[in-house]
């Protein structure tokens, strides 16, 4: 499909950015024994993948040349049209631009100008999942494009997820779909935080709450998860918290036209800023439980 000479059985791959998502991701594509080339704006994050076979790249242009597949997991739209301007000169046209990122609708048009000033076939592919999944290979993938780059980027989607979902013909969908998932779990861990904080103001364990709930229809994993860092104060960051904030003002602002009813996703938003606005936003969203005075 591109010009680098690979068949599509054995592509190339790129990966722009290696956070806490990118890197297992990336390590995931090597493991499954694709030639895997990586950048990260910040270049010690991205320098111990070297021992994983990964090509360490120092610039996005040298990371992306001979890439059949580019796949951007950045912050959001900004970081991903300046990192694909930076990279234009030594692109291949016809290169498959997987965009994984979290950068709502607006970004994913603007992200589709730049793949196209640049000839790559654009597929907008955010990921269900946190840091676990994404070490262990298991993320959802959510896929919106030209279904005739399913073959090209096939093995990439098997080596980093365990489902592929192919929700359209048009990218911009599938992060549609990413927002309202999105919206489940934000809203899913503000409620959890807040039952945990009445158990606390009445004078109960919340442990109590979380074994009351257990094994029954009522429990998740993520409920316990989430629920027991909350009890424990500790929130090393799966999802961080600063982009979840992110992630809610996209989800209102794609919304905002729409007829659903927001007042939730505001109060939800508005929690997070909080949290976020005392320090706190390099932690996992879990620690939304502190605007319950629940900080320990």
């Amino acid at each position: 499909m591109s010009q680098s000479g690979n068949h599509a059985g054995s592509p190339t791959v790129a990966v722009l950015g290696t956070g806490t998502m990118g890197a297992g991701m990336a390590r995931n594509i090597a493991g499954a024994g694709l030639v895997t080339r990586a950048w990260n704006r910040s270049a010690e994050r991205a320098a111990p993948l070297a021992d994983a076979g990964i090509v360490v790249c120092g610039s996005p242009a040298e990371a992306v040349t001979g890439a059949d597949v580019v796949l951007s997991m950045l912050w959001d739209a900004d970081s991903v049209v300046d990192t694909l301007r930076a990279a234009a000169v030594a692109v291949s046209p016809g290169a498959v631009l997987v965009q994984s990122a979290t950068v709502g609708e607006e970004g994913v048009a603007r992200i589709d100008t730049v793949a196209t000033e640049l000839g790559l076939v654009h597929l907008d592919a955010p990921v269900l999942g946190t840091k676990q999944p994404a070490e262990t290979g298991n993320l959802v993938v959510l896929v919106s494009g030209p279904r005739s780059a399913e073959a090209v980027v096939s093995p990439v989607f098997a080596a980093v997820g365990s489902r592929t979902v192919w929700v359209g013909d048009e990218p911009g969908v599938a992060s549609r779909l990413k927002l309202v998932a999105n919206a489940f779990v934000f809203s899913l861990t503000a409620s959890v935080a807040q039952s945990v904080g009445l158990a606390r103001s009445f004078g109960l364990d919340p442990q109590l709450f979380l074994e009351a709930v257990a094994g029954g229809p009522l429990d998740s994993g993520y409920l316990q998860g989430k629920g027991g860092a909350m009890l424990a104060g500790s929130f090393p960051p799966a999802f961080g918290l600063d982009g979840a904030a992110k992630d809610v003002s996209l989800i209102l602002a794609a919304a905002e036209s729409g007829t659903a009813d927001l007042t939730l996703m505001r109060a939800v938003h508005e929690q997070f800023v909080r949290v976020l606005d005392a320090g706190y936003g390099d932690e996992d969203i879990a620690a939304v439980v502190r605007v319950h005075g629940c900080d320990s």
